[in-house]
This record gives C-alpha cells, structure tokens and sequence, in this order.
C-alpha cells in the first residue's frame, strides 16, 4: 500500500499540469498566457490540475476578486520572464505564481459585465437598474 507523503498533497502542479487540463475544458486563455501590459475578460476560474480535486485555490482568487467579467492586466513578469506574475484587477496588483495564473481564464481585450460570458442574467439586470 502506497502512503502520500505530506508533500504530495501540497505540491503545486507544474505548469504543463495546471495549464493543459484547463486547456481542455475552456476555448481560452489563462493569465498565464498573456503578454505583459496586456489586458483580458476574465471568464472563469478552474482548479489547477482539472480532475474535480479542490483545493480551495479557486475560492481564494474569487474572493480577492478575480471574477468573471472582471478585467485583469499583466503588468510584469518575473526574472526570465517566469514568475511571480504581476497582475492588475481593479486598483489592486497581485503576485501570482504560474500554477495560480493557469487557473484563471480569460478572453483577450475589455469587455462590460454586460457582455462577458458567464455572468449570471440577474447579476447583469441588477448592474443595470444602479
């Protein structure tokens, strides 16, 4: 019987494993994709790695605001052009990691909340009414 060392449950996925799985399931970019001083729609969040294991990681990047509709820039990358990632959503600027960036999908240029796809009717119709 094989046992999982503590450091298998926490590796982060390399970057041909969070990115090709993502890949599969979207027609889309990840963050992690994009140039820098380039600027996207986000369109989705996806668990690193795919395979419906959760991490929590995704719940973590909603709740500092990476949602869908949302526009999101990338403003530097790390030495050698590999990581951290600086990312601009709003007025705020994040470091992500490689693993981090796969997991948000995106769609080339800005679009209104109105138009990004994925955002619910209801929230488009109660933006609408403010």
């Amino acid at each position: 019987m094989h046992r999982a060392a503590a450091s298998d449950s926490v590796r982060p996925p390399t970057h041909g494993e969070a990115c090709a799985s993502a890949t599969l399931v979207f027609d889309s970019l990840s963050v992690a994709d994009l140039k820098p001083r380039h600027a996207a729609t986000i369109t989705g969040l996806t668990e690193a790695g795919g395979a419906g294991k959760s991490t929590g990681l995704v719940q973590r990047l909603a709740e500092l605001g990476f949602i869908v509709g949302e526009t999101v820039s990338v403003l530097h990358r790390g030495p050698g052009g590999r990581e951290p990632i600086a990312v601009q959503v709003g007025d705020t600027v994040f470091a992500l990691r490689r693993h981090e960036a796969c997991c948000i999908r995106v769609m080339h240029g800005r679009m209104s909340r109105q138009t990004a796809p994925g955002v619910p009717a209801a929230a488009r119709a109660v933006e609408a009414a403010q």
